[in-house]
């Protein structure tokens, strides 16, 4: 399997998590969304949203987190990152679902850029926008554990749904955004990066990291 990534894009993180942590090797290429390596054409060929990851298996190409991670999770089903029962599935997956749909696409780089240089919003305001999100999802989120003692998201067991929690705290952790009226999120947060194959997943671990 080849990765396109980018140390720190949550999307790309989440991916990195769930290959980890199935021991799926795989071969990492680096697109520096800074440097704008999504926008060439050979990479828009394989993404033509110009996003990261994508994921070649066997010559096929496949994009979108969630959509790869569902793909690794049916061809590599152990260890599991779902339930197998269908409502403690749904639960995870609307966990997941709150990140990788609603928060993420409101603060990832494109959308922050666009807000700087298309619509003239000032560091502060953008700022403000970035913050604000974050406290509206987590302070959700933060209710949706499933019980305050659990060692993840959802009980005992790793899921999808601490697969999204993990890029996502430590993009907030990054802006600096207060953590402490989310005290559960981020115990679980901490608690993951204790596991080897998530830790191997982080963004300071990657090659690309001092290129940045």
């Amino acid at each position: 399997m080849k990765l396109y990534t980018y140390f720190r894009s949550s999307a790309s993180y989440r991916v990195r998590i769930a290959l980890h942590l199935k021991n799926i090797p795989f071969e990492s290429t680096y697109i520096n969304l800074r440097q704008n390596d999504q926008l060439s054409a050979d990479y828009t060929s394989l993404n033509p949203q110009q996003l990261v990851p994508t994921l070649i298996d066997d010559g096929k190409t496949l994009t979108q987190s969630l959509a790869i991670i569902d793909y690794l999770e049916q061809k590599h089903p152990t260890p599991a990152l779902l339930p197998k029962d269908s409502f403690a599935q749904a639960k995870v997956k609307a966990f997941a679902l709150a990140i990788a749909a609603d928060l993420h696409p409101l603060n990832n780089l494109r959308t922050m850029t666009y807000l700087s240089t298309d619509m003239g919003v000032t560091q502060e305001q953008k700022n403000k926008w970035y913050q604000h999100w974050l406290e509206v999802t987590f302070t959700a989120l933060e209710k949706q554990i499933f019980h305050p003692t659990s060692i993840f998201c959802f009980g005992n067991e790793l899921t999808l749904a601490d697969v999204c929690l993990i890029p996502q705290v430590f993009n907030a952790l990054r802006f600096n955004h207060p953590m402490e009226n989310y005290p559960t999120l981020k115990r679980i947060y901490d608690h993951c990066l204790t596991i080897p194959a998530v830790y191997k997943a982080s963004p300071e671990q990657q090659e690309d990291f001092n290129n940045s």
